[in-house]
């Protein structure tokens, strides 16, 4: 796979406060409001730190699902959790400090014969939690509304 095969964009978009609504590049996809807990926002949306958490449990499940019955996995045989514990660094500035997800799955899916490589392999094969666990490169542009370059970090 090339790097840009793997490309995507989402967009977001301001609403009030600090409520974004969040735009998929995918015609079925309902945009979602993201938003902060007080003080800053109302908490009418998943901030970005609940989304960091589901984007790994989701990833993490289907992963599973996928290496132990790939295309017949059976509906409802997977429950799982996520806890997202949030810590102050050094300069005392918030971060996620660690994220633990607890996946139940049921006796029809834990009866592939797969699952002994399984239960070693479908952590490596979760594109989120993989690339949270090694660092991820986040380049950042700010622009004015004339398109002028303001800030570039990466």
């Amino acid at each position: 796979m090339s790097e840009e095969a793997g490309r995507f964009t989402i967009q977001l978009e301001q609403e009030e406060d600090y409520a974004f609504r969040v735009k998929f590049d995918l015609k079925k996809a309902d945009d979602i409001l993201m938003d902060e807990p007080p003080p800053l926002g109302e908490r009418n949306g998943p901030n970005a730190s609940r989304l960091l958490a589901a984007a790994a449990a989701n990833c993490l499940s289907a992963s599973l699902m996928y290496c132990l019955a790939r295309d017949e996995v059976p509906a409802h045989s997977v429950h799982t959790e996520a806890t997202c514990t949030l810590v102050r660094n050094a300069k005392k500035h918030l971060r996620v400090g660690r994220l633990d997800v607890r996946i139940t799955a049921d006796d029809r899916l834990l009866a592939s014969r797969r699952k002994e490589r399984c239960l070693t392999l479908f952590e490596d094969f979760c594109v989120v939690t993989a690339s949270l666990r090694q660092g991820i490169p986040v380049g950042v542009e700010l622009f004015d509304q004339a398109g002028e370059l303001l800030h570039r970090s990466e």
